[in-house]
């Protein structure tokens, strides 16, 4: 659905009326379009202590072609894209700011104490006003459950603090992340900066992502046009909506989709197969057979690389008003149809080596919603399926992760009252809801073969909503 006010906001009229009555002045999101380079504008590197990451960092910038300066905190930054081909300067004279740059990357792994914070504070005091419309902050450190000392972990879990602070400071449609890095997954960090420092994660801020040992089979190489070639992935709910979406990301970025819907949307889901040049397959999920037949679907393509879990119902009443059935359809359809599918695929060796699991939660799920009690509590159990299974799964060369949709601008969005859904665009940081397309690349990057030090994540699609923050 079309957002109006928008529109109207960024006209010259508009522009000026919201300003003088103090109403939102949300910037239209840049989202990604195949040609630019990952990221279009300089890369200002920062550090606190000793950084750990930056001989990493060098050899993904090199990688992705990007323009990057130093802060005086990391001198020492030079010598090392030197070493690794990338051509790098200082940023900023006698302490006077340098060029307006697209992103900020800080390697914070070196703090080890809270005193030693005020690295912190320089550098974002120095930079923060030079960040570009739609631009970009990623915070690196280590994960505070991993940490030598207690208060090495205090000033490493700060950190979530920090960014979810900036995220509402920057404003201008610039977004923050924090990716706690474990020892030993340095050399997986280019897949999650390609995606967070892109247009990719427009509607993607605030969300702390980690990442760990490497799971299954590595990649050899990648291509970056066409990650995800040669895979085979599974979408549910693909008749329309985020499940159309998904659908035709995947199929965007290389891959080999089919497309599953109730037989009731055999029409919308043919239409989206064709479209893409994939398979459709009319198949009810939620019925006790599916799993065996989706079994024999994947054996018979040879396996599959990766199964969406895209599809959903809602049954909304208030618990007291609420019939048994509404309640039970909604847990069978959003929660215990996924656990049995999963179950059957992996037991089956219907998965390939190195598969993935994406999962569509909800932020209902995390912060509850009027109504939708069974919807809320079906979304935070695939919250905890995640991360319940992710370490079994790991066993198995598998990874799972998760999406958490906020306000999401689709036909069931456009159906909300109007003060509700107005609400519902303009309470988070973005001031305007996000699209199916940003679900569908944020579930993507945890599809790609280069996301194998990914699993257990719940990663936000919401523009850092204010509602469960």
């Amino acid at each position: 659905m079309k957002d109006s006010y928008l529109g109207f906001a960024n006209s010259r009229l508009g522009s000026r009326v919201a300003a003088a009555l103090g109403l939102p002045q949300p910037l239209p999101l840049e989202r990604f379009h195949a040609g630019p380079p990952v990221i279009k504008g300089g890369v200002l590197i920062g550090g606190g202590g000793s950084p750990q990451l930056l001989s990493a960092l060098a050899g993904c910038f090199k990688s992705m072609s990007a323009q990057t300066v130093a802060h005086k905190s990391v001198p020492q930054w030079l010598v090392i894209a030197n070493q690794a081909g990338l051509l790098s300067g200082r940023w900023g004279v006698e302490d006077k700011p340098g060029e307006k740059v697209k992103a900020l990357v800080f390697d914070a792994t070196g703090l080890e104490d809270s005193t030693q914070a005020d690295a912190i504070y320089h550098f974002f005091h120095d930079a923060a006003r030079s960040v570009l419309p739609s631009g970009r902050v990623v915070v690196l450190g280590r994960p505070p459950e991993l940490c030598a000392s207690p208060r090495q972990a205090t000033v490493q879990r700060s950190l979530e603090g920090l960014t979810r602070s900036l995220a509402k400071e920057l404003k201008r449609a610039i977004t923050v992340q924090l990716v706690y890095v474990a020892p030993g997954a340095e050399d997986q960090l280019e897949g999650t900066l390609r995606f967070l420092l892109s247009p990719r994660s427009a509607y993607v801020s605030a969300q702390v992502v980690r990442l760990g040992a490497p799971v299954g089979p590595l990649a050899n190489t990648i291509d970056w046009s066409k990650p995800l070639a040669g895979k085979k992935i599974l979408v549910t709910g693909a008749s329309r909506g985020i499940g159309a979406s998904i659908a035709e990301v995947m199929a965007r970025d290389g891959a080999q989709v089919i497309c599953l819907d109730v037989p009731q949307a055999q029409e919308g889901l043919d239409a989206v197969a064709k479209k893409l040049g994939a398979k459709s397959l009319a198949l009810d999920i939620g019925s006790m057979d599916a799993p065996q037949a989706l079994v024999a679907a994947a054996l018979a393509d040879g396996g599959w690389d990766v199964v969406v879990h895209n599809a959903g119902i809602t049954r909304d009443k208030t618990i007291a008003n609420m019939k048994e059935h509404l309640w039970q359809a909604v847990i069978n359809v959003n929660l215990s149809t996924q656990e049995r599918i999963n179950d059957a695929l992996v037991e089956s060796g219907a998965l390939k080596a190195g598969a993935r699991i994406v999962c569509v939660s909800s932020i209902s799920g995390i912060a509850g919603n009027l109504g939708q009690t069974n919807y809320a509590l079906s979304k935070a159990g695939v919250i905890g399926m995640v991360q319940s299974m992710a370490p079994v799964l790991a066993q198995k060369g598998i990874t799972i992760n998760a999406v958490a949709p906020g306000f999401i601008e689709t036909q069931m969005t456009a159906a909300v009252p109007f003060a509700i859904r107005e609400a519902g665009r303009r309470m988070n940081s973005m001031g305007q809801g996000g699209q199916p397309v940003d679900v569908a690349e944020t579930i993507a990057w945890f599809a790609s073969p280069a996301s194998s030090a990914l699993t257990g994540n719940v990663v936000r699609v919401c523009g850092q909503s204010l509602i469960g923050a």
